[in-house]
């Protein structure tokens, strides 16, 4: 989205239409709110009117009468104070309609921008994500979602006041047609200048919105990557990191504020100048006998209580581009970000492992390289599969293919039958549950991270972590199954970690049950008892592995060979051997590097 020019007519008009086309949306997204607010607004409004003409009246029949002609107040004083005291009480159930109203308006507005960015960011494709910054993200998700938002606080006081402003103006008319062209003409140059102000910080303050998220992203690096910054000492480097994006955010406030300081003295010294020269004609024009002493004290109490009520207007003209800066950073996340498109089946949960195929599938990440070319497969219902591969020969892009986690750039993944592509949101895991080798556990019990999103009893909890060979270390846990883990599960080792998450995936009881070297922080002897386990249970789940150790291996009925985004190896471990040479010199290299390993951990 282009951004418009602070100093173009035309780029300040077509940001003026974009920043009430916002302030329309959020109004059409929370009418009852707004209708409230504004409605508090005009009560308020309304109330300062009433409370001009009781002030002059006031003066013309009570204060002038009583100190010029010492007429008595008896009789008049009671009426004069009730007459104050109803409008102060309308005034103030006014405030109080529009404030609450109002605060309801924006944090509703602030609560569904960030569940719709949420929303938008968990139905993206993985692929996206690979291009984005967490941080960044993170930025727009809290700052930008709040400042698109914050100009709803004092938009319906501005409302009011733009009722006050043509009542104001209409009953000054009534008054004097040349007090009300002065009060005209000058309060809408002050208007014009705040909007001009406003617009001419603009690209400053999208400028302190994207510095916002490196900020935020260098943070996140930061915390998120603490063992290595501390493990190769670099502790100052990254505070001079931080410290050098802070700073330039801080300068670009400091513009930003600059701009804001300057135009609200010159609006705040035309407000005084405003005031002077209404008196001064209304001098002129009460000399004149063109109004009454109680005319002007009306007219001058009316521009004292507008200046507020004008620099709201100006305080809304200059949110509304600091609104819109925000905005554009969340749209851009919606109009950006690359949807994963669903189809309309449901899972079945069926109590029998899923039948998988693959048919010409092909996959890039983006570039020129082909990670994946012409893979044909089929693994048959309730097989233990085994996926073996060198490095970079595609055997976790095959497996996150298989759990739909990305698509493929052409040909088709099928279960039973059935076109991953083809199955509506949240329906697939129903059926497919993937463990990764990075197992992420979120902040909450080990038994509220393995039921996560379901509605597992305990005793459905226990058979999993049984089966995941994780009840040992569990029932060490200083409370158990209850025990809160912290964020990213780090009071527990990899390998434990390892074991809740693949408990995790098995008491959804899955169909498909993938695991890409999900226990390859746990010892081999352990390992090797979870997959037997796996092998033996009662499980509906046909069940795919990204495997290393020859024991795990030779624990399934069929193995894949991948190679160079191939598969050049399809068959039981003792046909590969048989028929593969590039299969046992992998499984050898294997071996040799798991010895090499251990004889470098077993040094002192």
């Amino acid at each position: 989205m282009s951004v418009p020019s602070s100093t173009a007519p035309s780029g300040l008009r077509e940001a003026l239409r974009e920043g009430f086309r916002l302030i329309g949306t959020f109004i059409r997204n929370g009418p009852v709110s707004y209708a409230l607010a504004a409605g508090g607004a005009a009560l308020f409004a309304a109330a300062i009117v009433a409370a001009a003409f009781v002030i002059g009246d006031v003066t013309d029949s009570l204060i002038l009468p009583v100190l010029d002609e010492g007429v008595s107040s008896e009789g008049l004083l009671w009426p004069a104070i009730a007459a104050v005291v109803g409008v102060a009480t309308w005034k103030a159930a006014g405030i109080t309609l529009r404030r609450t109203a109002a605060g309801w308006l924006q944090f509703r507005a602030q609560t569904d921008a960030r569940i719709g960015l949420i929303d938008r960011l968990l139905r993206t494709e993985l692929r996206w994500y690979h291009r984005q910054s967490v941080g960044d993200l993170l930025s727009v998700t809290e700052t930008d979602a709040r400042e698109a938002t914050f100009i709803l606080a004092p938009l319906p006081y501005a409302t009011g006041a733009t009722l006050l402003l043509i009542g104001t103006v209409v009953m000054i008319f009534v008054l004097d047609p040349i007090i009300a062209l002065v009060t005209l003409g000058s309060l809408g140059s002050i208007i014009a200048v705040d909007i001009r102000g406003s617009w001419s910080s603009f690209e400053a303050f999208q400028d302190v919105q994207r510095l916002r998220g490196n900020v935020s992203q260098v943070g996140h690096e930061s915390f998120d990557g603490a063992l290595t910054v501390k493990a190769l000492g670099r502790e100052a480097v990254e505070t001079r990191r931080f410290e050098a994006a802070s700073e330039e955010l801080r300068d670009r406030i400091i513009d930003v504020n600059r701009v804001f300081s300057t135009y609200r003295v010159i609006v705040e010294a035309m407000l005084s100048a405003v005031a002077v020269l209404v008196l001064i004609v209304g001098a002129f024009r009460t000399r004149a006998g063109a109004v009454t002493p109680g005319d002007l004290v009306t007219v001058a109490y009316l521009l004292t209580l507008l200046f507020i009520p004008i620099r709201i207007v100006g305080f809304v003209v200059w949110d509304m581009s600091h609104a819109l800066a925000g905005w554009r950073r969340v749209q851009r996340i919606h109009e950006s970000a690359e949807l994963v498109a669903y189809g309309g089946l449901d899972h079945r949960g069926d109590p029998t492992g899923a039948e998988v195929a693959g048919e010409a599938v092909a996959f890039t990440y983006g570039g020129d390289e082909v990670i994946l070319d012409g893979v044909e497969l089929i693994i048959p219902p309730g097989q233990v599969v085994a996926v073996v591969g060198p490095t970079g020969a595609g055997k976790t892009t095959l497996v996150t293919l298989l759990a739909r986690l990305w698509d493929p750039t052409s040909g088709q993944i099928t279960l039973d039958g059935r076109d991953l592509r083809d199955f509506a949101r949240s329906a697939l895991p129903g059926e497919v549950a993937f463990v990764a080798q990075d197992a992420f556990l979120f902040d909450d019990s080990v038994a509220g991270n393995i039921r996560f999103g379901t509605d597992a009893s305990q005793t459905d909890v226990d058979q999993a972590a049984a089966l995941a060979g994780a009840t040992s270390f569990i029932d060490e846990l200083p409370d158990g199954y209850g025990t809160q883990l912290g964020e990213r599960g780090t009071s527990l080792s990899g390998g434990q970690r390892q074991r809740v998450a693949l408990a995790r995936a098995l008491v959804r009881r899955p169909r498909l049950l993938i695991m890409d070297d999900a226990t390859s922080a746990v010892d081999p002897s352990v390992e090797t008892q979870i997959l037997k386990g796996l092998r033996d249970a009662e499980l509906p789940s046909t069940v795919v592995i990204v495997a290393y150790r020859r024991s795990s291996i030779m624990l399934a009925d069929e193995v894949i060979f991948l190679d160079e985004g191939r598969i050049v190896g399809h068959g039981t471990h003792a046909e590969l051997m048989a028929t593969t040479p590039g299969y046992a010199q992998i499984l050898e290299a294997y071996e040799v590097d798991a010895v090499r390993r251990a004889e470098e951990n077993s040094q002192p």
